[in-house]
């Protein structure tokens, strides 16, 4: 069917519950390497904790996608999906911070995990149903905005409870801060607040012959069918996804040796914390937070100049120069030993992080069969969570054994990821550009609708 375009607020609501969304993974990625060492965890034991992130990510996001092409129902097709994900997860943000031991904060990960998953996948494909083609850039950029902004208040959470409003309270040994429970309490609210405004303002296309798509959905039902479905489009990927996948594998391998080891590393080797009981440990990953939330402040500048970006030197140019700046803003990290200074490296990371989020669906979305939006969204997060799976099983013996428990060595293996990820986008091929090879010349008419 043709999409009309969308006005600038339409694309601002249905992109609006991004900002929910990275409320909760903002602060899971700030904290939960703290919580864990908090709670006892030694450096070896942080990757394997982290594993349930991936795993869901793995077995939620495909199934989540598939079935989300196939419903039709009062709230539409992806926003029953938001509204499920979003009440999961707020209740999750609510009970971790209130964990006792290792194996319970874990577990409440796995479960924020696969809530967040629900929610976020339908997103992605949200805004393939519902924008044209050459609005798609645009509407990605849009959710890197929201991300950007979302992720810019949860990290930096913490240390503004802390130092503006004077909230630290008592903590003893073996327990988790005040600031860090009361933060996560209000990314609940945050999470659950941002999806429902999505939900209640923003409307989905109906299927083009709603009783041949519920005539096929009764033909299609069954786990069984399911799998089979999903492990045909797995093989039958479009070349364009195939190649992105190297890219994305490259690029959140990177992404996830910063977020295990960035915030313990600042409090040990840029604020000398000797242990987690040092006050200077919570002060260091309280900073850590601040640098992370520089990194998405600067996301949600850059989700501004992108679509400009990518219409004057294409898509594939305008990704490879974002990862290198992130690269260069983790190799940093290694000769830095002034706070502020760290701000500066994140910077390049936040030019990373909107293209990241971003670019790559913006051109895998061109390349997607009809009616498979979804499902492939979903296969397209194998390429992030595979890499992360690989770390957690296998950067905990890397870091006993090759890098002495060097936090800060694990950041800048990032960095190096980060540069090899760049390097692989220019093999790939971006159908947008093939059908308009005209299209990232300034001044062209096609490319100033991007």
């Amino acid at each position: 069917m043709d999409k009309p375009p969308r006005t600038f607020w339409q694309i601002w609501n249905m992109s609006f519950g991004f900002l929910g969304i990275q409320f909760g993974w903002g602060l899971q990625m700030a904290n939960m390497s703290a919580i864990y060492e908090y709670l006892g965890a030694r450096a070896d034991q942080i990757p394997i904790l982290w594993l349930a992130a991936p795993l869901t990510g793995l077995i939620v996001q495909p199934i989540i996608g598939h079935a989300s092409d196939r419903t039709w129902g009062p709230l539409g097709r992806r926003r029953p999906y938001f509204l499920t994900g979003a009440l999961l997860s707020s209740m999750a943000l609510i009970l971790m911070p209130r964990s006792s031991a290792l194996w319970m904060a874990a577990g409440l990960l796995w479960i924020l995990d696969a809530s967040i998953n629900i929610s976020m996948e339908p997103f992605r494909a949200f805004v393939a149903d519902l924008l044209p083609e050459f609005q798609r850039t645009r509407g990605f950029a849009m959710q890197s905005l929201f991300i950007g902004l979302g992720a810019v208040i949860a990290s930096a959470l913490p240390y503004l409870l802390t130092n503006v409003f004077h909230m630290s309270g008592t903590r003893t040994a073996g327990t988790i801060p005040f600031t860090v429970r009361l933060s996560f309490y209000i990314g609940a609210a945050a999470f659950l607040g941002a999806v429902l405004w999505t939900i209640f303002t923003t409307k989905e296309y109906p299927p083009e012959n709603l009783a041949e798509f519920q005539k096929e959905k009764t033909e299609h039902k069954g786990i069984g069918v399911s799998a089979r479905e999903i492990l045909t489009s797995i093989r039958e990927m479009p070349r364009t996804m195939r190649q992105l996948a190297w890219v994305q594998i490259y690029t959140w391998l990177g992404l996830f040796c910063m977020w295990l080891y960035f915030p313990v590393a600042v409090a040990r080797n840029v604020f000398g914390a000797s242990d987690t009981n040092s006050p200077l440990y919570s002060v260091g990953v309280e900073w850590a937070g601040v640098c992370f939330g520089m990194y998405s402040l600067v996301c949600f500048g850059c989700s501004f100049v992108l679509p400009a970006l990518a219409r004057q030197y294409g898509r594939k140019a305008t990704h490879s120069f974002c990862l290198i700046c992130g690269g260069l803003g983790l190799l940093s990290v290694a000769v830095i030993h002034n706070k502020y200074l760290l701000l500066l490296s994140m910077t390049g990371v936040g030019i990373a992080w909107a293209s990241t989020l971003s670019m790559p669906y913006s051109i895998l979305a061109g390349s997607l069969p009809h009616g498979k939006t979804g499902v492939y969204m979903g296969i397209f997060n194998f390429f992030i969570v595979i890499p992360e799976i690989t770390a957690s099983l296998g950067f905990g013996w890397i870091m006993g054994h090759l890098l002495n428990d060097n936090r800060i060595a694990a950041v800048v293996a990032g960095g190096v990821f980060f540069i090899l990820a760049a390097i692989l986008t220019q093999r790939v091929e971006d159908l947008y550009d093939l059908r308009h090879p005209s299209s990232s010349l300034p001044g062209n008419a096609v490319a100033a609708k991007l």
